[in-house]
């Protein structure tokens, strides 16, 4: 404990530790997580970012003085902390350069719903909006940004993370949005895996490198690093399950939403009742839903399945979605 890896030297299957020393290896697993994003130049006590227990401590502290919160970033963090902090009566700004919150997520037809949600429960939602310098003063923080200035007490930075893969400069190992594995969480170099939020896994169901920060995948992409590690296990192709809570809705996901060109909504938006189907040729590449938990669940075997629907009897909430696979099974 508090001694950092400052580097890895395959050939003599070493690690550099920053106490001088070095720990040698018969296998080793990359697992060093990911890191919040900042905002260049921008520093200060009362700018915040959420990532750790102390992290999560400093938050809590403002959100219980009630002072008002601005948050930079639209995201799943950025909406849960949102939704805790009007909880508390804490007034809330959220600034996303985007036009709706999780719009590179959900597609803008979704997220136009999440956005209203938080309008609905008194955040105030800047769209499309770039901040351009954060100043902090003796009593709070200035905010300029593209279309003026707000003052606030506090700010969360939440623009995502960056995986902590700078120590493997030199390596070998190879890295882009992370550091790139194969099904079986292997990287380039023999006897080095990697799994977690700092991971690029090259996921066989999306066919292509992914990196996940959530906890779920974290549990899930260890155990199969594991495996592989020992010398056995199966390709790591859990098709991704993220929640999140926000007031009184229950928000679910299951697969990779990405250059989807079809959606099928099933159940009833306006009650905040319903789940979106996201199909790329035809097949589920990804679920979301609102309060509809068992369709999230169906959703996880189709996107796993590559399972490709009627789209009218899909959008049918009269139809059981486990019946509708079944029967679509037997066809083929």
């Amino acid at each position: 404990l508090g001694v950092r890896a400052e580097g890895v030297d395959p050939r003599t299957r070493s690690v550099r530790l920053s106490d001088g020393n070095r720990l040698t290896y018969g296998r080793l697993l990359i697992a060093t997580g990911a890191a919040p994003r900042q905002l260049p130049g921008v520093d200060g006590s009362r700018i915040l970012t959420l990532r750790t227990r102390a992290d999560s401590d400093r938050l809590a502290d403002t959100l219980r003085s009630g002072e008002e919160l601005v948050i930079l970033g639209g995201g799943f963090i950025g909406c849960e902390v949102a939704a805790a902090a009007r909880g508390r009566g804490v007034a809330v700004t959220v600034l996303e350069m985007e036009e709706h919150p999780l719009q590179g997520v959900l597609g803008p037809q979704v997220a136009r719903v999440v956005g209203q949600i938080h309008r609905d429960a008194g955040v105030a939602l800047r769209t499309g909006e770039r901040v351009l310098s954060v100043v902090e003063g003796a009593d709070g923080l200035s905010i300029t940004t593209d279309r003026g200035r707000l003052e606030c007490s506090r700010l969360l930075v939440a623009i995502g993370s960056q995986p902590n893969c700078a120590f493997l400069a030199g390596s070998g190992v190879a890295c882009g949005d992370g550091v790139l594995v194969d099904e079986h969480c292997r990287t380039n170099v023999d006897r080095v895996f990697a799994a977690g939020d700092v991971c690029a896994h090259h996921h066989p169901v999306f066919d292509a490198h992914i990196r996940v920060e959530h906890y779920d995948n974290a549990v899930k992409q260890g155990a199969a690093a594991a495996a592989s590690m020992l010398g056995g296990g199966e390709p790591f192709t859990d098709p991704h399950w993220f929640w999140s809570d926000q007031y009184a809705h229950k928000l679910q996901s299951v697969g990779i939403a990405r250059g989807w060109e079809e959606t099928v909504i099933r159940g009833d938006v306006d009650a905040l009742d319903f789940s979106v189907f996201y199909l790329r040729d035809g097949v589920v590449v990804s679920v979301f839903a609102i309060n509809r938990p068992g369709d999230v669940s169906a959703g996880r075997r189709m996107v796993r399945d590559r399972f490709r629907p009627d789209p009218t009897r899909l959008r049918d909430t009269g139809e059981n979605l486990k019946r509708l696979m079944v029967a679509a099974g037997s066809a083929r």
